[in-house]
């Protein structure tokens, strides 16, 4: 296999053992954990997303570097802003927002919180969500297609990503 250090993202790697040693209870934080963190001119309003793929034997192509883990970053409106496909830049984004950020946005929070009924219409980020994981989708199907054209055969029919269900939701960062 490949590790993270390999990837040249040693520095996260460093960060997140950094953060477990501070916090160990993070091991059992719940799934679905969300975040809201300001916009900001690199950072555009939308959602980053982190899933794991259920099916760990399915890593698109070996395209993946964080298998079996997928980052997506997606705007308000359901444009792809960062893929799968690019983890160092979407990392980088998620530390720039994050990175010695300790207390919460009363305001932001507030405006989330109404947004979704205190958690109770969860509608609009479900939709998102699903934009996400089908950006997946694409990027694989559109890799399929350049496969049909390469030597050594075609990555077409070999893996199936089909949908919400081959994902767990890990946590989510809104940013607003």
């Amino acid at each position: 296999g490949i590790s993270i250090m390999d990837l040249g993202l040693n520095e996260f790697r460093l960060d997140l053992l950094e953060y477990i040693k501070h916090n160990p209870d993070i091991e059992k934080a719940p799934h679905g954990m969300n975040a809201v963190v300001s916009a900001t001119e690199d950072a555009p309003r939308g959602v980053i997303y982190v899933l794991r793929n259920l099916e760990s034997g399915i890593n698109i192509d070996n395209q993946n570097r964080l298998h079996p883990f997928y980052m997506v970053y997606i705007s308000d409106d359901g444009e792809v802003i960062c893929d799968h496909l690019s983890p160092k830049e979407l990392l980088d984004k998620v530390r720039y927002l994050c990175r010695g950020k300790t207390e919460h946005f009363d305001k932001l929070c507030a405006e989330i919180n109404r947004e979704t009924k205190d958690g109770r219409d969860m509608r609009k980020y479900s939709e998102l969500l699903g934009d996400a994981i089908n950006s997946i989708i694409n990027v694989k199907e559109d890799s399929d297609l350049d496969s049909l054209f390469k030597q050594g055969g075609t990555s077409a029919l070999l893996t199936r990503i089909t949908g919400l269900d081959d994902f767990e939701l890990i946590c989510f960062l809104i940013v607003r």
